[in-house]
């Protein structure tokens, strides 16, 4: 089922909404947050800055993060609820610098989720936001966001080739300047 037309305020309304639940699961989880650990810190430090593995935080949740309250009024608006990404069956989801996940962090689910830390930091939160809910209507499926793309692309490079190093900040800066988000 395609997704329906939004008007300007609707598409507005939804990336604000977005934005908010982000900011607001970041606040709800940072007092438990932990900091990478040593071995976290040693396996992804020729792909990530210092700064970025630093600032990064990561919360091992027992708990499935339930859909956003605001998929009530996308029903509502036409969306066909499954067709909208279900936060219950992700791995892990990231809030700006903090990584929830749901399952044991492997290095490479761990890479995946400091890519999206590093398109926040150099997107901001307000950007991600109107590039993941615009990528996800254009694309039409939570795989076809550019900004997933880009995270999964660059985290088969890892998985390939976990000895052989690059810069992810470089990388997602790269899709920036092409446009490609």
């Amino acid at each position: 089922m395609p997704f329906p037309e939004l008007s300007n305020t609707e598409m507005m309304w939804v990336i604000q909404q977005v934005a908010a639940f982000i900011e607001g699961e970041r606040d709800h989880y940072f007092a438990t947050a932990l900091p990478l650990s040593t071995n976290q810190k040693t396996a992804l430090q020729f792909f990530f800055s210092r700064s970025v593995l630093e600032s990064s935080r990561v919360v091992l949740s027992r708990h499935r993060i339930p859909n956003p309250p605001f998929y009530v009024e996308l029903a509502r608006m036409g969306f066909d609820p499954s067709s909208l990404p279900d936060f219950s069956n992700m791995a892990a989801i990231t809030f700006v610098d903090i990584v929830v996940s749901h399952e044991p962090l492997t290095d490479k689910l761990l890479f995946h989720e400091l890519v999206h830390v590093v398109q926040y930091a150099k997107l901001g939160l307000a950007d991600f936001a109107a590039k993941y809910v615009s990528g996800f209507l254009k694309g039409g499926t939570y795989e076809a966001i550019p900004l997933e793309r880009n995270a999964y692309e660059l985290d088969a490079r890892f998985a390939a080739e976990p000895r052989s190093a690059f810069s992810v900040e470089d990388e997602v800066q790269a899709w920036m300047a092409a446009d490609k988000f």
